[in-house]
């Protein structure tokens, strides 16, 4: 079954959200890193909680994309 415009672009819309919550978990994992080592393990701590809180969203957003495609989340359409 194809997808129809608007269920196409929530899809895109749904996985370029994960893909930012990804990178910017990444970046956050990187500067608790850095924080680490400057001595500073509560803000490393910190960051490190904020960045599975990222991939958890990232992983709700990826799974509802998946459910787009496979037709369970349907955008109807605007008019």
């Amino acid at each position: 079954m194809a997808l129809t415009k608007p269920n196409q672009q929530l899809r895109r819309d749904l996985k370029e959200a994960a893909a930012l919550l990804e990178w910017s978990g990444v970046d956050l994992m990187q500067a608790a890193g850095k924080l680490s080592e400057a001595g500073h393990e509560d803000e490393a701590k910190e960051l490190l909680r904020i960045a599975a809180g990222f991939q958890e969203a990232e992983n709700k957003l990826a799974g509802y994309a998946e459910e787009v495609r496979g037709g369970r989340i349907i955008r109807a359409d605007s008019g």
